[in-house]
Protein backbone atom coordinates (compact mmCIF):
# COMPACT_ATOMS: atom_id res chain seq x y z
CA UNK A 1 0.00 0.00 0.00
CA UNK A 2 1.18 3.40 -0.84
CA UNK A 3 2.21 5.77 1.99
CA UNK A 4 0.15 8.51 0.48
CA UNK A 5 -3.00 6.42 0.79
CA UNK A 6 -2.22 4.77 4.16
CA UNK A 7 -1.60 7.99 6.11
CA UNK A 8 -5.02 9.57 5.39
CA UNK A 9 -6.80 6.26 6.10
CA UNK A 10 -4.97 5.88 9.45
CA UNK A 11 -5.82 9.46 10.41
CA UNK A 12 -9.50 8.90 9.55
CA UNK A 13 -9.60 5.69 11.61
CA UNK A 14 -8.02 7.40 14.61
CA UNK A 15 -10.46 10.32 14.42
CA UNK A 16 -13.42 7.96 14.20
CA UNK A 17 -12.22 5.97 17.21
CA UNK A 18 -11.52 9.02 19.36
CA UNK A 19 -14.92 10.66 18.77
CA UNK A 20 -13.57 14.06 19.84
CA UNK A 21 -12.32 15.30 16.61
CA UNK A 22 -14.00 18.55 15.80
CA UNK A 23 -15.96 18.77 19.14
CA UNK A 24 -15.77 21.69 21.59
CA UNK A 25 -16.43 22.21 25.31
CA UNK A 26 -17.56 25.12 27.45
CA UNK A 27 -17.64 25.26 31.27
CA UNK A 28 -19.25 27.41 33.92
CA UNK A 29 -19.44 27.28 37.71
CA UNK A 30 -22.45 26.52 39.88
CA UNK A 31 -22.50 28.39 43.18
CA UNK A 32 -23.95 26.37 46.09
CA UNK A 33 -24.62 27.83 49.58
CA UNK A 34 -26.59 27.35 52.79
CA UNK A 35 -27.18 29.64 55.74
CA UNK A 36 -27.29 28.10 59.21
CA UNK A 37 -29.68 29.95 61.50
CA UNK A 38 -29.87 29.80 65.25
CA UNK A 39 -32.24 26.99 66.15
CA UNK A 40 -33.18 24.73 69.05
CA UNK A 41 -35.35 21.63 69.47
CA UNK A 42 -36.67 20.29 72.79
CA UNK A 43 -38.17 17.03 74.03
CA UNK A 44 -39.13 15.83 77.50
CA UNK A 45 -39.82 12.53 79.19
CA UNK A 46 -42.93 11.92 81.29
CA UNK A 47 -42.91 11.86 85.08
CA UNK A 48 -44.94 9.09 86.70
CA UNK A 49 -45.10 9.24 90.49
CA UNK A 50 -46.65 5.78 90.52
CA UNK A 51 -48.72 4.87 93.57
CA UNK A 52 -49.15 7.58 96.21
CA UNK A 53 -50.55 6.43 99.55
CA UNK A 54 -50.66 9.82 101.27
CA UNK A 55 -48.22 8.64 103.94
CA UNK A 56 -44.89 8.64 102.09
CA UNK A 57 -43.12 11.17 99.89
CA UNK A 58 -42.51 10.14 96.28
CA UNK A 59 -39.67 11.54 94.18
CA UNK A 60 -38.90 10.99 90.51
CA UNK A 61 -36.70 12.41 87.78
CA UNK A 62 -37.11 13.02 84.10
CA UNK A 63 -34.89 14.34 81.34
CA UNK A 64 -35.40 17.31 79.07
CA UNK A 65 -33.22 17.03 75.97
CA UNK A 66 -32.29 20.25 74.19
CA UNK A 67 -30.52 20.36 70.83
CA UNK A 68 -29.32 23.78 69.63
CA UNK A 69 -27.01 25.00 66.91
CA UNK A 70 -23.42 25.04 68.06
CA UNK A 71 -22.65 27.87 70.50
CA UNK A 72 -26.29 28.93 70.99
CA UNK A 73 -27.02 29.83 74.64
CA UNK A 74 -30.42 28.65 75.91
CA UNK A 75 -32.62 28.38 79.00
CA UNK A 76 -35.56 26.06 79.65
CA UNK A 77 -38.72 27.34 81.32
CA UNK A 78 -41.39 25.08 82.84
CA UNK A 79 -44.99 26.27 83.03
CA UNK A 80 -47.22 26.17 86.11
CA UNK A 81 -49.47 23.44 84.70
CA UNK A 82 -52.95 22.97 86.22
CA UNK A 83 -52.46 25.23 89.22
CA UNK A 84 -51.41 28.46 87.51
CA UNK A 85 -48.93 28.85 90.39
CA UNK A 86 -45.28 27.82 90.61
CA UNK A 87 -45.33 27.42 94.40
CA UNK A 88 -47.83 24.56 94.38
CA UNK A 89 -48.33 22.71 91.12
CA UNK A 90 -51.32 20.38 91.13
CA UNK A 91 -52.10 16.93 89.83
CA UNK A 92 -55.87 16.83 89.36
CA UNK A 93 -58.59 14.23 89.19
CA UNK A 94 -61.92 15.97 88.77
CA UNK A 95 -62.26 18.46 91.64
CA UNK A 96 -59.54 16.77 93.73
CA UNK A 97 -55.91 17.87 93.62
CA UNK A 98 -52.55 16.64 94.86
CA UNK A 99 -49.82 19.23 95.40
CA UNK A 100 -46.39 18.49 93.90
CA UNK A 101 -43.52 20.41 92.40
CA UNK A 102 -40.61 20.31 89.95
CA UNK A 103 -37.11 21.38 90.92
CA UNK A 104 -33.78 22.26 89.33
CA UNK A 105 -31.81 19.86 91.58
CA UNK A 106 -32.19 16.83 93.81
CA UNK A 107 -31.91 19.02 96.92
CA UNK A 108 -35.39 20.41 96.05
CA UNK A 109 -34.26 23.93 96.94
CA UNK A 110 -35.28 25.80 93.78
CA UNK A 111 -38.61 25.35 92.03
CA UNK A 112 -38.11 25.09 88.26
CA UNK A 113 -40.19 27.79 86.62
CA UNK A 114 -39.36 30.71 84.35
CA UNK A 115 -36.92 32.60 86.61
CA UNK A 116 -39.66 34.92 87.91
CA UNK A 117 -40.34 35.27 91.61
CA UNK A 118 -38.46 32.62 93.55
CA UNK A 119 -38.25 30.18 90.63
CA UNK A 120 -35.14 29.16 88.76
CA UNK A 121 -34.45 27.46 85.48
CA UNK A 122 -31.69 25.50 83.83
CA UNK A 123 -29.90 26.14 80.58
CA UNK A 124 -26.68 25.68 78.68
CA UNK A 125 -24.99 26.16 75.35
CA UNK A 126 -25.82 24.21 72.22
CA UNK A 127 -23.28 21.73 70.94
CA UNK A 128 -24.88 21.28 67.52
CA UNK A 129 -28.24 19.89 66.42
CA UNK A 130 -26.88 16.36 66.63
CA UNK A 131 -25.73 16.76 70.23
CA UNK A 132 -28.41 16.86 72.94
CA UNK A 133 -27.85 18.67 76.22
CA UNK A 134 -29.75 16.73 78.87
CA UNK A 135 -31.29 18.56 81.82
CA UNK A 136 -32.69 16.63 84.78
CA UNK A 137 -36.08 17.55 86.23
CA UNK A 138 -36.47 16.55 89.90
CA UNK A 139 -40.09 15.96 90.93
CA UNK A 140 -41.45 15.58 94.45
CA UNK A 141 -44.92 14.67 95.74
CA UNK A 142 -44.84 15.21 99.52
CA UNK A 143 -47.19 13.53 101.98
CA UNK A 144 -47.25 16.58 104.31
CA UNK A 145 -48.57 18.76 101.46
CA UNK A 146 -51.42 16.34 100.76
CA UNK A 147 -53.19 15.66 104.07
CA UNK A 148 -56.73 16.47 102.90
CA UNK A 149 -59.37 14.08 101.70
CA UNK A 150 -58.80 12.98 98.15
CA UNK A 151 -60.45 10.24 96.16
CA UNK A 152 -58.72 7.29 94.60
CA UNK A 153 -57.99 7.63 90.90
CA UNK A 154 -55.43 8.90 88.46
CA UNK A 155 -54.28 12.47 88.94
CA UNK A 156 -52.62 14.32 86.06
CA UNK A 157 -51.05 17.59 85.05
CA UNK A 158 -49.56 18.95 81.83
CA UNK A 159 -46.48 21.17 82.17
CA UNK A 160 -45.03 22.85 79.11
CA UNK A 161 -41.24 22.94 78.71
CA UNK A 162 -40.11 25.89 76.58
CA UNK A 163 -36.58 26.46 75.29
CA UNK A 164 -35.67 30.15 75.10
CA UNK A 165 -32.67 30.99 72.89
Amino acid sequence: MNKQIAAPIAAAVLMALSGTAGSAERSTTLNVSATVTTNCAISAGAIDFGVFDGANDVTRTSTIAVRCTNGTPFNVNLSTGNSGDFTARELRSGADALVYNLYTSGTFGTVWGDATGATGRLGGTGGGMGSARNLTVHARLRAQDNQGDFDTGTYTDVVTATVVY
